[in-house]
């Protein structure tokens, strides 16, 4: 079980430090923490530092915390993805799965065949299992949950943050890869291979019922390259480990 605590007011000098409700509620109700004990706290930007609780109950946990330390654990590929979220349920372990893969940024799109856009509430939840899951797999910067965004907005934001344009299939050993799930795609192999040294990657992973032909057309419009993830269809939160596995590898 987890010993490291979020806190994104460490001091970087260290010092004498309140953990936040949820975090102290973690280590004396879950954890049975006990003054004496010695902590990993993390700030969710890349830092962390070695903490010793100085006084614990049921609602407050106060630590003396060492000096803060960058320990870099993500992956050398800044992922972005656009993803239709899934039903509740599965979006919580879609969101789990690619925090632990280390995506950088995830904006839930709404599609023309999006049943029900996510709500402020769910995406706090999520924000939060992002928290969680970055405990579990030691890494110290959080990634980041946007508002839901309609895909024609998403796709204009990501054609003006590139920095020229790239024909389909080329080569990019330095650029970003950009790409659309769509079972018309060249193999993922093919595409991540020639992508294996890209810095940057956005990504489009459709609803249930997979994008339109006119989302599909716009996306190849702004440069995406539809990518194919073999003979089976999957459901979005295994077509995102997917793709998030061979950018991260």
């Amino acid at each position: 079980m987890t010993r490291r605590y979020y806190a994104p007011d460490l001091p970087t000098a260290g010092g004498t430090l309140a953990l936040s409700d949820e975090e102290a509620s973690h280590a004396a109700r879950v954890m049975r923490a006990k003054a004496g004990d010695t902590i990993t706290l993390f700030d969710g930007r890349g830092h962390e530092s070695r903490a010793t609780i100085t006084a614990i109950d049921k609602r407050n946990c106060v630590v003396e915390a060492g000096s803060a330390v960058a320990v870099n654990r993500e992956p050398s590929c800044r992922m972005r993805f656009g993803i239709a979220l899934p039903k509740p349920d599965r979006a919580k372990e879609l969101i789990e799965r690619l925090t632990e893969l280390g995506v950088h940024r995830v904006t839930p799109l709404v599609c023309n065949r999006t049943q029900r856009p996510p709500t402020e509430s769910l995406l706090s939840k999520l924000q939060r299992i992002v928290i969680e899951s970055s405990k579990q797999c030691e890494r110290n910067v959080l990634m980041s949950i946007d508002a839901s965004m309609p895909i024609d907005a998403f796709l204009a934001e990501s054609h003006a943050t590139k920095p020229h344009a790239t024909k389909p299939h080329a080569t990019r050993p330095h650029a970003g890869a950009c790409w659309i799930a769509h079972p018309d795609g060249r193999p993922i192999r093919t595409a991540a291979a020639e992508c294996q040294d890209a810095t940057t990657a956005t990504v489009l992973i459709g609803p249930e019922g997979g994008f339109s032909d006119e989302e599909v057309h716009w996306a190849i419009e702004s440069g995406f390259e539809q990518v194919g993830l073999g003979a089976r269809i999957y459901r979005v939160e295994t077509a995102a480990c997917v793709l998030a596995a061979h950018l991260a590898g």
